[in-house]
């Protein structure tokens, strides 16, 4: 009965061990100024982006919206309602247009943000690698 009782308690121990070895947190490393100025540039392109695709989405709006009023212009006969729907569809297509711009400088920012967050990485990983030839006899 004793020994049974050691091998529960060693076994205990050891699972114990084991589980606090997992659930300890590992100290994160300092990401290197590249890294942290790529993940700025990538979250800035993300939201230019969600700008971009909102100001596209407005301005395919408008241009229905400018379509349908042109055409209740031609139903009714009304010159006034008719320009002003050709105008609201102008408007509307420069706006999706611009909307476009935006939507591809931002993610030319975002790809040049994952750029400087790369060499930031590769940068940590070389000095890493000195360090450690560096420790060694």
């Amino acid at each position: 009965m004793t020994r049974s009782y050691v091998r529960s308690l060693v076994g205990s121990l050891i699972l114990g061990a084991a589980a606090s070895l997992v659930l300890l947190p590992v100290p994160a490393r300092a990401e290197s100024p590249a890294g942290v100025e790529g993940n700025k540039m990538e979250k800035k392109g993300n939201q230019e982006e969600k700008g971009a695709n909102a100001e596209k989405a407005k301005g395919a709006a408008m241009e229905k919206k400018g379509e349908a009023k042109e055409k209740a212009g031609k139903k009714t006969d009304n010159e006034a309602e008719e320009k002003s729907g050709k105008k609201m569809k102008k408007k509307g297509k420069a706006m999706e247009k611009s909307g476009e711009a935006h939507g591809e400088a931002a993610a030319e920012m975002e790809k040049s943000g994952n750029k400087a967050e790369q060499a930031g990485a590769t940068a940590e990983k070389k000095a890493d690698k000195a360090k450690a030839e560096g420790a060694k006899p």
